[in-house]
């Protein structure tokens, strides 16, 4: 097991500006050397796209994504720096798989700092209540272990940031998006999206839209 906590994560993500998942990965691969860490986010080029997020994106472009048969619809804004890149294959490529994360994976926000601080204490309080009324009695510091690792699990489904990469889970959307960065060089952030649903909100047969939307995308293949 590898030998840091919470707070080596977040001092991690204060010095390199990368997101929780990544930072928490690169711990674990150091063994918990933060020093060790920020040198393999480096060499992924992850640290030097976090340095970059204190430019200003302006372009960009608003891509759709329609789920076949027109029962999913996804509208995403993604910016960039120039227009240039912005009509690169590259970029439209992150985007095209961006819209197409949001419609297999249902993310409610772009990043963490997105939810709605009172919907996390509430979850945190259902979580804990969880954790005090299983069978067997645990002690608080477990307890509040338990609810924190569940609260990052809640991240990981509402966050689209977060997520792991519907065609390649070894990869959060964040890592996916500064892969793109480290190779066109310049500040790439989504700003904002909406998902649409045919029935959404009534009664019906469920579907498994990531598995489906992953069948289209072996296919292609």
């Amino acid at each position: 097991m590898a030998n840091f906590t919470s707070a080596d994560v977040m001092k991690l993500r204060e010095q390199t500006g990368v997101g929780m998942m990544d930072c928490k990965k690169a711990l674990t691969e150091a063994d918990g050397n933060i020093e060790a860490a920020i040198k393999i986010l480096r060499e992924k080029g992850m640290a030097s796209a976090a340095k970059k997020q204190g430019r200003i994106a302006s372009e960009g472009i608003v891509s759709s994504y329609i789920h076949m048969g027109g029962r999913i619809g996804v509208l995403v804004e993604v910016n960039c720096e120039t227009d240039f890149v912005a009509r690169s294959d590259a970029f439209q490529e992150l985007v095209h798989d961006i819209a197409m994360q949001i419609a297999a994976a249902k993310p409610e926000v772009v990043s963490v700092n997105d939810v709605d601080p009172a919907k996390v204490a509430a979850e945190r309080e259902i979580l804990t209540a969880q954790a005090m009324n299983e069978p067997k009695p645990k002690p608080a510091a477990v307890i509040e272990k338990m609810v924190e690792g569940r609260i990052k699990k809640y991240y990981k489904e509402v966050c689209l940031l977060e997520q792991e990469f519907v065609k390649d889970p070894s990869k959060t959307i964040a890592t996916l998006i500064n892969e793109t960065v480290a190779k066109i060089g310049e500040k790439i952030s989504v700003r904002r999206f909406v998902r649409y649903e045919v029935g959404e909100g009534l009664e019906k047969k469920e579907n498994n839209f990531a598995q489906e939307i992953m069948e289209q995308v072996n296919q292609v293949k």
